[in-house]
């Protein structure tokens, strides 16, 4: 028989410790950590020179366009993490392989109409 009400109570418990123990973190950082005031670090830009234009500038939409190519393909091979190191059946393998075959698909088709070209 379960005990549901035994459930309930170990999930107060983690609730109450991980609230606890954050809250204590964050109050002993207050008091331990340094905090001396300096007026480099109320500037825009902590790098150690003044910005060279302003920040609302136009940026190329080739920046933008490489870096969701990039967050696409690097989610896509993130799946393919749990295939590491396991015993694959012929069906997972013939899937894995598909997928691996639409992702290069998927990257030949953005370097063939130019999304990689800079110039």
């Amino acid at each position: 028989m379960i005990d549901h009400y035994g459930e309930s109570h170990a999930l107060l418990v983690v609730a109450v410790v991980s609230f606890g123990l954050g809250t204590l973190i964050f109050v002993a950082s207050s008091y331990l950590a340094p905090s001396i005031f300096s007026l480099e670090k109320t500037l825009s830009y902590e790098c150690g020179f003044e910005p060279f234009e302003d920040a609302r500038s136009r940026f190329d939409v080739r920046f933008y366009l490489v870096a969701l190519l990039f967050i696409i393909f690097d989610l896509e091979v993130a799946f393919l993490f749990p295939l590491v190191g396991q015993q694959l059946s012929s069906t997972g393998f013939i899937f894995s392989f598909v997928f691996l075959g639409l992702l290069t698909l998927g990257f030949v088709y953005e370097w063939k109409q130019g999304a990689l070209q800079w110039s």
